[in-house]
């Protein structure tokens, strides 16, 4: 049966513009990497589509982002170019000597960037002590964090994840992405963090699990985190499953995908792949319609 609800004709239009801005945002930050024949594809693919979902269909202009996985910044400045916040010029620099662009979030360098998160471990911190001042100076902020899950390896994610439940920060939005390899291996395999989503509310928070590379899912994320933080003055956390590399058929859920710099065999293959998928993802999205 076709559902005819307006409701849902309207969300399958919107994830409709959603996918085509994640390919957009894709290729270009695909090119931005084979020019400058650097690593971390697999971290921006893994998260391309919820960083897309973030700008375009949950942030307003008044809320702060921080990528704590900040070696996947060149898929948030592909997604800040897709906004007309960056130049093309300014992407023409990314990784060149004196550019405003490099290998990991700058230092005072873009607005929309508040922090350099490099070191990994510290961006939910970050987003806790920016919510906590917004409160006591009664600002209506929201701070929206996305975390690997390699970094929750890291001991300050897990002190700033109590302090974000004991203080009922309600204005923080937590996602973490959940590809289940870091720069060493296999997540279970260098640290057991299963059963995560049980961690997760023994520390306090709603935990919302949700399919990180299909935009319904991440809707229907939005729509039940929105509810629980209007309605149980609980935090939140978005626990986003999705693929390393996702989308190159090749090298995709493997820890090479982390490191992995194209030469112009892979570069042509990577965009074919990223044509295949998107052509399949919108041909889903049609026959649902």
């Amino acid at each position: 049966m076709t559902d005819s609800h307006p409701s849902r004709r309207e969300e399958r239009a919107e994830c409709l513009k959603l996918e085509e801005r994640s390919l957009s945002v894709k290729k270009r930050f695909l090119a931005m990497y084979k020019k400058a024949h650097a690593g971390h594809v697999g971290s921006s693919l893994s998260c391309a589509e919820i960083l897309v979902f973030l700008k375009f269909a949950w942030m307003r202009d008044d809320d702060t982002f921080i990528l704590s996985k900040g070696h996947a910044v060149a898929a948030l400045y592909s997604v800040l170019a897709e906004a007309n916040l960056l130049t093309p010029s300014q992407i023409d620099s990314y990784y060149e000597e004196g550019t405003t662009l490099p290998a990991l979030p700058p230092v005072n360098a873009i607005k929309e960037i508040p922090f350099a998160t490099g070191s990994l471990g510290h961006g939910l911190s970050l987003c806790a002590g920016m919510a906590l001042g917004a409160n006591l100076n009664r600002q209506a902020r929201r701070f929206f964090c996305l975390t690997s899950d390699g970094e929750l390896d890291e001991g300050s994610i897990w002190e700033a994840a109590l302090f974000v439940a004991h203080r009922k920060l309600t204005n923080v939005v937590w996602l973490i992405d959940r590809n289940h390899i870091q720069g060493i291996g296999r997540t279970e395999e260098v640290l057991t963090l299963e059963p995560l989503d049980a961690k997760l509310r023994a520390f306090g928070f709603h935990v919302v699990t949700a399919d990180g590379h299909d935009f319904a899912s991440l809707l229907a994320a939005r729509d039940e985190c929105t509810r629980v933080l209007a309605t149980q003055n609980r935090p939140v956390v978005i626990v986003a499953e999705t693929i390393k590399g996702h989308g190159i058929r090749a090298t995709q859920d493997t820890v090479d995908s982390h490191y992995l710099p194209m030469d112009n065999a892979q570069y042509e293959q990577v965009l074919e792949d990223l044509e295949h998928f998107h052509e399949a993802a919108m041909k889903r999205l049609g026959d649902a319609g």
